[in-house]
């Protein structure tokens, strides 16, 4: 689907500052820190605080992304928080942002949930309110306090994170050429209700889930716009360990060099919603006025939402107002796994 005068305003993100390494899982469970961290290309992971959760992070992430784009929360139309761990089952997530940030009660609001690709699926029903001028503004949000159960491959990579895009067609500082969905019944990865850690389908997540997607929407965006991936400056792509961004990219024909700025899961981990938004935020912090980039989300189920963004000259106006992705990273303090087993809760009490 092309887009004319759709884009980003602003954008914001929040990562906890706590972050426990890969070496210190493995001592845990007789992992090889070492083989481990070579074969998933991730080093450390973030991790919430007690009192941190997938709406406290929106919260942090929106409250960003309004300081960027100095615009007032009560022109905010819509907003959409995609997660898969809403810290209620019964009650949005969308509205306690709404109420933190300010936002006018006359707005539509929902929680989404497509496993990693909630926040994409946000940005999208954002632009259509724009486009047809039903909302002024529409903020959409991916965030999460990902979950993986004590001793399981995902407990290396899940993480916590989120970020925050206001979408609109004045003061852009990146244009949305278009986007482009591809969607099937991939059973890859699932929780079902009143189960506290998901399960996966192991290597299966892999060639019919993840690559299948990526690599199909990818391929639709390109093709419906005619354009190559020479004509990308960037792609960002979903971020489950450090191996299938790279792997994805280099079957669609991307080079090295226009992945690597984006790729954060070696630092941060894999903050589901968040993961493919941050690597995007990651980009605009340092992508310059004409540049294009491409981001695909994935989440399991299994979809991937693509799009062609186009920064614009509005981009260097808004630097600087709110921290980047790199002043987030930066700000660390590591745990032991007691103390993060307890922070993620992971000792539970059985009555």
């Amino acid at each position: 689907m092309k887009l004319e005068g759709v884009g980003i305003v602003g954008y914001g993100v929040y990562i906890p500052r706590y972050r426990i390494k890969v070496e210190e899982i493995a001592k845990i469970w007789g992992g090889d820190a070492k083989s481990i961290s070579n074969g998933l290309k991730i080093f450390e992971k973030a991790v919430a605080d007690y009192d941190e959760d997938a709406a406290t992070i929106a919260v942090e992430a929106a409250r960003n992304a309004v300081r960027m784009a100095s615009i007032d929360p009560k022109d905010i139309g819509a907003i959409y928080v995609g997660s898969e761990s809403h810290p209620y089952t019964v009650k949005p997530t969308a509205t306690i942002v709404a109420e933190a940030i300010g936002a006018s009660p006359e707005l539509t609001a929902a929680d989404y949930e497509f496993a990693c690709k909630a926040g994409t699926a946000g940005i999208q029903t954002c632009m259509g309110l724009v486009a047809s001028n039903i909302i002024k503004y529409g903020l959409a949000i991916g965030s999460d306090t990902a979950q993986g159960a004590p001793g399981d491959a995902l407990e290396y990579t899940a993480s916590s994170g989120g970020v925050a895009y206001i979408i609109g067609k004045d003061k852009l500082i990146a244009s949305i050429e278009g986007t482009y969905s591809y969607t099937t019944d991939t059973p890859d990865f699932w929780r079902k209700e009143g189960q506290p850690y998901p399960r996966h389908g192991g290597r299966f997540t892999g060639a019919p889930a993840f690559f299948k997607h990526v690599y199909n929407a990818s391929i639709g965006l390109m093709e419906s716009l005619n354009l190559k991936p020479q004509d990308f400056d960037y792609a960002v792509f979903h971020q489950p360990n450090g191996k299938f961004p790279r792997k994805v990219a280099k079957m669609l024909g991307f080079t090295i060099e226009q992945i690597e700025e984006g790729i954060l899961v070696d630092k941060i981990g894999n903050t589901y919603s968040g993961s493919s938004l941050m690597g995007l935020a990651a980009v605009l912090d340092k992508a310059e006025s004409g540049e294009r980039i491409m981001l695909t989300s994935f989440g399991s189920g299994a979809g991937s939402d693509s799009f062609s963004i186009l920064v614009e000259e509005g981009i260097k106006k808004i630097r600087g107002k709110v921290p980047s992705v790199e002043d987030y990273i930066k700000r660390k303090k590591y745990l032991d796994y007691a103390t993060y087993a307890k922070l993620r809760r992971k000792i539970k009490v059985i009555s």
